[in-house]
């Protein structure tokens, strides 16, 4: 079989934990993430990535409420299988444990998280698994993704997936060393996931999406288009006739979405948005050019106390101290 390009980077597996939503694209170069807390309570996200010869492997669980916008590297094709116990809606339909995501390289997937989150996600160069279809005379049976799609999985092989994956991340995070110097190890490793992966896609079907699912497809499309609107006119104060205007609907569609969506009204979801995008911006600050007020203002905001007590309240010290914070890292 033809070689992929390698994927793989030292170290091979890494494990992040953190508490802190605007970092969550940090130090992973094959995924691009944006995440905003849609909960004012402590955050917990563990991340373990598992680089083999030529794919990935990438396990999330998070405690918290979590909007996030994700896409794979341009190069690569990524597929997601959901624990168990997992509640969400990716793009407005729900994910749970017997659907799979299929997303061509550079697709963007919306998701809303609940408490309780696990996802297997893995990720491949299309051609190393076009190669293997062709190889094995299935290239009829699986067809690779366009955009983002929802598969519905026969529940035990989608099950059976995610579960090699959990072992994998489990082995990989107690004992690193074994798939950091071992090639052999990475190898025999992949072998069994492009086993797992095509045993699960050749049963998959395309989701049947109801009524109701196509609405809240329309809802989260409207979300989207409010997001992108907002980040686009960063520093206004959008109110929400603007908002209705540039998605054609009336105040009461423009609630129903985000509520359905994000559990919160659009405006609340702008205030915590642009505060996400303030602290991003005082984490990368540099000493001596960026203040408090002035990445208020640029995002917005303009009454400082009502702005203190909003940051406070997201993210659980106020912004002058996520500043003296990030500068005391800085000096030391």
């Amino acid at each position: 079989i033809m070689k992929a390009p390698e994927i793989i980077a030292r170290p091979a597996v890494e494990v992040v934990e953190f508490t802190d939503p605007t970092i969550a694209n940090a130090g992973i170069e094959l995924i691009e993430q944006d995440a905003v807390l849609l909960a004012s309570t402590p955050l917990r996200v563990r991340r373990v990535m598992v680089r083999l010869e030529t794919a990935a492997v990438v396990f999330h669980s998070a405690n918290q409420r979590i909007r996030s916008r994700t896409s794979a590297r341009e190069d690569l094709l990524a597929y997601v299988v959901f624990g168990p116990q997992v509640r969400g809606t990716v793009n407005g339909l729900p994910v749970e444990p017997g659907v799979m995501l299929a997303a061509a390289p550079g697709a963007e997937a919306r998701f809303v998280t609940e408490p309780g989150w696990q996802s297997i996600t893995v990720m491949l160069h299309p051609q190393h698994l076009r190669t293997h279809l062709i190889t094995r005379h299935s290239e009829s049976e699986v067809h690779l993704p366009c955009g983002l799609e929802t598969l519905k999985v026969n529940g035990k092989r989608v099950g059976q997936l995610f579960d090699w994956g959990k072992r994998l991340v489990d082995t990989a995070a107690r004992q690193p060393a074994l798939f950091n110097e071992r090639p052999e190890v990475r190898m025999a490793a992949q072998v069994e996931l492009f086993e797992a992966l095509i045993t699960a896609l050749r049963e998959a079907q395309d989701v049947d999406v109801t009524r109701s699912e196509r609405k809240r497809q329309a809802y989260s499309r409207m979300v989207k288009t409010v997001e992108d609107h907002a980040l686009a006119h960063v520093g206004d104060h959008l109110h929400v006739t603007d908002l209705c205007n540039v998605v054609g609907a009336s105040e009461r569609t423009l609630e129903n979405a985000f509520k359905g969506i994000m559990g919160i009204t659009p405006v609340a979801y702008l205030i915590r948005l642009r505060l996400h995008r303030v602290r991003k911006a005082l984490l990368a600050g540099s000493q001596g050019s960026t203040t408090v007020s002035t990445e208020a203002l640029n995002w917005g905001f303009w009454h400082f106390g009502e702005f203190s007590r909003a940051y406070k309240e997201c993210f659980g010290e106020l912004p002058s101290d996520t500043l003296r914070c990030k500068f005391d890292e800085l000096r030391h």
